[in-house]
């Protein structure tokens, strides 16, 4: 009985599963066609330790960018030196980018170091600066907070302002 219950279904139970399988294989390349591609694009950029974001925008050799929210602002206070353009522009990607142009004066080449909380949303928004031209973007890995790269701003001493306009 067996038997015919398999050839119902289109042979031998072997059969069908190698059929099965090679149904299978084919989106199981294609998604890891795609994960590798992806992955490659998806490349972190150059990063700076709090302390180095510091000590370069001090020199002036660098415009160093808070991208928090202002509650976060109101919080902590902004990085010292740091100009606060936040992340989630109303025209999205292209109002951010836009605003980060004008703070450094139309040059694509300017460097800018992204600062958030922890460096997650900094390295995100790296990645979408050099999308829209930028070439030396740099993420402030363990930004404001502190994370797996380093203390952080506030935890090293280093200097806040408290935001005016909030």
């Amino acid at each position: 009985m067996t038997s015919v219950k398999t050839r119902r279904r289109g042979g031998s139970p072997r059969r069908w599963r190698s059929a099965v399988s090679g149904y299978l294989r084919l989106p199981a390349l294609a998604l890891a066609t795609v994960t590798l591609f992806c992955g490659c694009l998806a490349q972190p950029g150059p990063t700076l330790t709090a302390a180095a974001a510091h000590d370069q925008a001090k020199a002036g050799t660098l415009t160093l960018i808070d991208i928090r929210t202002p509650a976060e602002w109101r919080e902590t206070g902004i990085a010292a030196g740091a100009a606060s353009i936040m992340m989630q522009d109303p025209k999205g990607p292209d109002g951010f980018a836009a605003a980060v142009l004008a703070q450094v004066r139309g040059d694509y080449a300017a460097p800018i170091a992204l600062i958030c909380r922890t460096g997650n949303r900094s390295a995100h928004m790296q990645q979408t600066l050099a999308d829209h031209g930028f070439t030396r973007v740099y993420s402030v890995a363990d930004g404001m907070a502190g994370s797996a790269a380093g203390p952080g701003w506030i935890r090293l001493g280093l200097p806040v302002t408290s935001c005016k306009d909030c």
